[in-house]
């Protein structure tokens, strides 16, 4: 796999279909990697330019020692773009890559023509609950916060009806960097971009899982509420709604960024 070596960070990415079709980047929720992203890549790939990438800290990108900022996880995005050559693309973020969107939309909007932001809000938590996870993880690993993620992701349905997937993802997240998860945290610790909605120009998706405990359909109402060009869409999902209801989702992006 092909690799952006850049500043303090290895980033390692994939791209998929042809590059003279419209560009399409996504980026990852904490604690996976892009590989979530293949049912949509399956499909969308004869339609668009796919661009995805390891989160810093994830999969295979490096981990340098954190905390990292939001502003980098933006940063990454944007020279991976100018590494490929594309001045303009379509966005669509998950949870931690919703924020990372939300960051880009406000600071680049020349760079995007359309951002879809998944199962995320303008302030995810409070800073010290992300904190207390960060010094957990440095200190034990991350195999305690794999065992219960399924429950923050998914719904009870979906972990007894596809348990291979649930496993396959937790056991990927035990896997990870500590320190590329807890830098993260702390990132999205700090991460706050509610008094900038306002100054977002370019058109906005905030698709909301109807059914997520962690980034609520009232966290994406109130981004839609504050950002001018903004449409709310929602999924009957928890928070990982892409890989919950794959077919679902991937059409709402062919439908909302209607190229």
């Amino acid at each position: 796999m092909p690799v952006l070596e850049n500043k303090d960070i290895t980033l390692n990415y994939a791209t998929f279909g042809d590059s003279n079709d419209p560009a399409l980047i996504f980026s990852n929720s904490l604690g996976t990697s892009y590989h979530m992203w293949q049912p949509q890549i399956d499909i969308l790939q004869a339609d668009y330019f796919i661009i995805c990438y390891d989160t810093r800290g994830h999969g295979k990108s490096s981990a340098p020692n954190g905390p990292y900022s939001l502003a980098q996880l933006g940063q990454d995005v944007i020279d991976l773009l100018n590494h490929l050559h594309v001045d303009k693309a379509f966005f669509c973020g998950i949870s931690m890559g919703g924020m990372t969107g939300q960051w880009l939309a406000i600071n680049h909007p020349d760079r995007f023509e359309h951002l879809l932001l998944c199962n995320t809000a303008a302030k995810i938590g409070s800073e010290a609950p992300w904190l207390e996870r960060a010094a957990l993880v440095r200190e034990n690993g991350l195999d305690d916060i794999a065992k219960t993620a399924a429950s923050r992701w998914f719904t009870a349905g979906f972990i007894e009806q596809y348990p291979d997937v649930v496993r396959a993802l937790s056991k990927a997240l035990a896997a990870g960097s500590a320190e590329g998860y807890a830098s993260c945290c702390e990132a999205l610790s700090t991460a706050d971009t509610r008094e900038h909605l306002k100054d977002i120009r370019v058109p906005v998706t905030v698709l909301a899982g109807s059914q997520d405990p962690v980034t609520t359909v009232a966290d994406g109402q109130y981004m839609v509420d504050n950002i001018p060009n903004s449409t709310l869409a929602t999924i009957d999902a928890s928070h990982i709604s892409n890989i919950e209801q794959p077919d679902v989702f991937t059409q709402l992006i062919r439908h909302y960024l209607n190229t």
